[in-house]
């Protein structure tokens, strides 16, 4: 995007940046706030200048900022400057395929890979791996660059992913998703011990005004996006919590921004403030042995465990289950160890 000063340029024409299909269940809200909370790396006065200038769409109309984002708008940025090249380079990563058929796969994603080619990671992604292994993955229709995708999770998360290699199987998985009836079980280390060992957080959660990387939660209701997570204590460590949490819905960093509304940040999760102490003395013996457990684990601990799905062409019901990864196994051990000996 430009600012308002790049945008007083005259251009002969305009290219195609971003296409938004609105859902079907969108509240109204004003467009300079509805892209706001969808583009990243984009200040609400430059989204004002650009539809003032006719740079955004509705409908093959030019808008207000002030309009209202209507269910199944078609929203189209356009801007005088051609996209980044959408073409995924093929890189040989190795990938850990779970289960694979004609019609998708379930891959197992290590921590420090990201799912899919973007700014400041262009290469080394998943996506960059799966167009090496793989030859016409299908893409959704507002997911240009993004072959075989249905769904992701963060760089600094582990776990399962399914990934589909027809479009008869993207269509059926997507709808799916969107049905939320695909059965996503996350597990993480969290800060503290919940006061409710069982309950579900029913809190939109959106694009924080301050700092556009985080997702804040909006217990008011006066934004974000509809947001519902389950979670269960599977065990407490005086210190901190290992909690299951299961996906109703999945916007981006979620169980991360919930469990901090919550007041348990996940342990290790600097975004979110979890890489403090948060629990317990500032006695360095302790302290030490916290700094040692995230050296072992330099990242959020969640991990995206099991996946249960129908599948979309065989129709039979198929369900995923992994193991943690050693940095999370190994630092939930030392955590064990401690409190039964301290």
């Amino acid at each position: 995007m430009y600012d308002k000063e790049n945008f007083d340029r005259e251009s002969d024409e305009l290219f195609e940046h971003h296409r938004i299909s609105v859902d079907p269940g969108q509240q109204p809200v004003r467009i300079d706030k509805f892209l706001f909370d969808r583009l990243q790396n984009v200040s609400r006065s430059k989204l004002q200048g650009a539809i003032k200038l006719g740079f955004v769409q509705v409908n093959d109309q030019q808008v207000k900022p002030n309009y209202k984002v209507r269910p199944r708008d078609e929203i189209v940025i356009s801007l005088p400057e051609p996209p980044r090249d959408d073409e995924v380079v093929p890189e040989d990563i190795p990938l850990d395929i779970v289960y694979e058929d004609d019609y998708l796969l379930v891959v197992n994603k290590p921590a420090g890979m990201v799912v899919h080619p973007a700014y400041q990671n262009w290469t080394g992604t998943l996506v960059n791996a799966l167009a090496y292994h793989f030859e016409h993955l299908p893409e959704m229709k507002d997911n240009k660059g993004r072959p075989g995708l249905v769904h992701r999770i963060d760089k600094d998360t582990s776990g399962l992913l399914v990934i589909a290699k027809t479009e008869e199987a993207m269509t059926g998985l997507a709808k799916q998703f969107f049905d939320h009836t695909i059965e996503r079980t996350y597990v993480a280390l969290v800060w503290g011990e919940p006061k409710e060992p069982k309950g579900t957080i029913d809190v939109p959660v959106g694009r924080s005004p301050k700092d556009r990387r985080i997702t804040i939660a909006f217990p008011e209701r006066d934004g974000g996006r509809h947001a519902v997570t389950h979670y269960e204590v599977i065990k407490s460590l005086r210190y901190v919590s290992l909690v299951k949490c299961n996906l109703e819905t999945g916007r981006t960093h979620q169980i991360r921004a919930h469990m901090k509304y919550l007041g348990h940040p996940l342990f290790g999760d600097a975004m979110y403030g979890g890489d403090k102490i948060l629990k317990g003395t500032q006695f360095s013996k302790y302290k030490s042995f916290v700094v040692n457990c995230m050296k072992i684990m330099p990242r959020q601990a969640l991990h995206a465990k099991s996946l249960g799905f129908v599948h979309p062409v065989m129709k039979k019901e198929l369900f995923f289950d992994s193991e943690l990864p050693a940095d999370f196994k190994e630092a939930l051990e030392k955590w064990e160890g401690y409190v039964k000996y301290n």
